[in-house]
């Protein structure tokens, strides 16, 4: 049976639960342990898919379709275990089952109440498809004290009543401020959130102390007592140099080996560590550095493209390079003219233009594009970047001047448009233009065949790959000839030929766009070989600056 590691947060939201839940879950791996991570979203939204990046950051999705909070994207990252569908579930996911059963009937007329109904589910949830797992974590989102987390605290209270005490763990990530005008570290605020979270029925074993300062001996000590936990369970967590060393941290803090010991568990192996020992010597002693600039429309919240910027460090990882991310904004790109545009672009080593969605900031996208060409510098196109280079293309190569997507409106060139009907390997796949948002795209993984002579089949070192979607619309096949006569080379296609994955120029030092979004595969032990690839040229770029 499968062991279960509830964390939920205190006193303030933003003290890194989801890190807190990846490093652990790669130190019990690092153990030998089987580990698998999961997130409880209080919000009513079914899932983060519609909502604005600035709203809740990027929307990580699975091989399996699902968009899920980004904190799976850690998850990943850290274990290396991939996602699924049933890794993520919110409030409005939970209502929305209990409802869908209500009306067929399921409840057999009884009254649909938060208790039993809503807990039973949040419960069915956690203990789905765990049988073959040591350690299931499961990250409560929000903080302890919110109305909309109260059924999701609830149900693990019930939880630990059902499987025992020997199989479930709390631990309560809490703030410890250090206030400058007095010069002492305050431990009242986790005071405060553990006799909140005792008053709903869970009394924590591990308090993990998120501070800016050392936490001394005899606060650890206040907070143990008070907070009627052993002072060795009292772990401070300090700010970290970069994200890769907290699994570190951690362990040197005694984290892994007080879970353990609350469990039970006396004759764990020691862990291997060389993988992030080999991260960290990399990271910390580069042997150069490289700037990127990303010309994106949600640039105002970085963890917007929260995956998609730890990709460029796992690129620099492999090169043994610093990655500088210069973010740009794309709209105020739409009205520069062209040499004060080669004035912000010149200092690139590199220039990527990701995903998005909506005609904002689009010419200034398209823009980039046309500078990285006509300079001959590494560009990166992801989802919605890839179609703006071939919208560039057929504007600037092919002598398609009103080239446009029909995104954006009516066209009479669309060289992008809404596709409804397509092969998979699970067979044919419908969409409708009116149906509900997340319904009308392409999610998830889908396999791609590559040419055999392109740079990308160099890359990747196989003729057929598979990788994750999330987008409504496709470059349109019917311009294909016309594009490629520009010199744009689609050298990546759906196994049935219709869907164009990838386009490149074989006479650039390094061009590539890619409709799927490579970024959510990637992880620092493991880089993405597209990344790694382009920062490998990136490198290239600046020794000739």
């Amino acid at each position: 049976m499968a062991r279960y590691i509830f964390i939920t947060g205190g006193v303030v939201s933003s003290l890194g639960k989801g890190l807190m839940a990846a490093s652990l879950g790669a130190l019990l791996q690092a153990r030998g342990y089987r580990v698998r991570i999961r997130k409880f979203d209080p919000y009513l939204n079914v899932d983060p898919g519609t909502m604005s990046p600035y709203q809740h950051g990027e929307v990580y999705v699975t091989d399996d379709g699902a968009e899920t909070d980004l904190d799976l994207g850690h998850y990943e990252r850290f274990t290396g275990v991939s996602a699924r569908q049933s890794d993520n579930v919110t409030s409005g996911r939970i209502y929305q089952t209990i409802i869908q059963r209500e009306r067929r009937g399921d409840y057999l007329g009884a009254t649909v109440q938060v208790i039993p109904h809503v807990t039973d589910a949040i419960k069915e949830f956690a203990q789905a498809e765990t049988d073959d797992l040591d350690f299931v974590l499961c990250e409560i989102g929000g903080t302890v004290g919110d109305i909309e987390s109260l059924p999701f605290i609830e149900a693990i209270r019930q939880l630990r009543n059902e499987i025992g005490r020997e199989n479930t763990l709390f631990v309560h990530v809490t703030l410890v401020p250090y206030i400058a005008a007095a010069g002492e570290l305050k431990t009242k605020p986790t005071q405060h959130s553990v006799r909140e979270l005792t008053s709903l029925g869970i009394q924590p074993d591990i308090l993990l102390c998120r501070c800016e300062k050392p936490l001394p001996e005899s606060e650890r000590a206040k907070i143990a007592q008070f907070c009627n936990v052993r002072k060795e369970a009292v772990i401070p967590a300090l700010d970290a140099k970069s994200i890769y060393a907290v699994p570190m941290q951690y362990h040197r803090e005694g984290l892994d080996s007080e879970v353990l010991r609350a469990f039970g568990i006396t004759d764990a192996r020691a862990p291997d560590m060389s993988r992030w020992v080999d991260i960290m010597e990399r990271h910390e002693h580069p042997e150069g550095e490289v700037t990127i600039g990303v010309v994106g429309k949600y640039v105002g919240l970085q963890d917007a493209y929260k995956s998609l910027h730890e990709a460029l460090v796992h690129g620099g990882l492999a090169n043994r390079v610093k990655v500088h991310v210069k973010w740009l904004d794309a709209e105020l790109f739409e009205t520069l003219p062209d040499d004060e545009l080669a004035a912000v672009l010149e200092p690139m080593h590199g220039i990527l233009v990701p995903g998005g969605f909506g005609e904002r900031g689009s010419e200034g996208k398209i823009s980039s594009v046309r500078f990285a060409r006509e300079r001959n510098v590494p560009f990166f196109g992801i989802c919605l970047g890839m179609q703006m280079a071939c919208i560039e293309a057929a504007r600037n190569t092919s002598g398609i001047k009103d080239a446009s997507t029909t995104e954006f409106g009516d066209t009479d060139e669309p060289i992008v448009g809404l596709i409804t009907e397509w092969m998979s390997e699970s067979g044919l796949q419908k969409r409708s233009a009116e149906g509900d948002l997340g319904g009308t795209m392409r999610l998830g993984a889908f396999p791609a065949r590559l040419s055999g002579n392109s740079r990308v089949r160099g890359i990747y070192g196989t003729d057929t790959i598979s990788e994750r979607h999330r987008h409504r619309y496709e470059v349109n096949t019917a311009y294909h000839e016309r594009l490629e006569k520009g010199g744009l080379v689609f050298s990546g296609m759906s196994p049935d030929g219709v869907l164009p994955e990838i386009v490149e120029r074989p006479d650039h030092s390094w061009f590539v766009g890619v409709q799927y979004h490579p970024e959510l595969k990637s992880k620092p032990f493991d880089p993405h070989p597209l990344f790694a690839s382009f920062i490998e040229a990136a490198v290239a770029q600046s020794r000739l600056v």
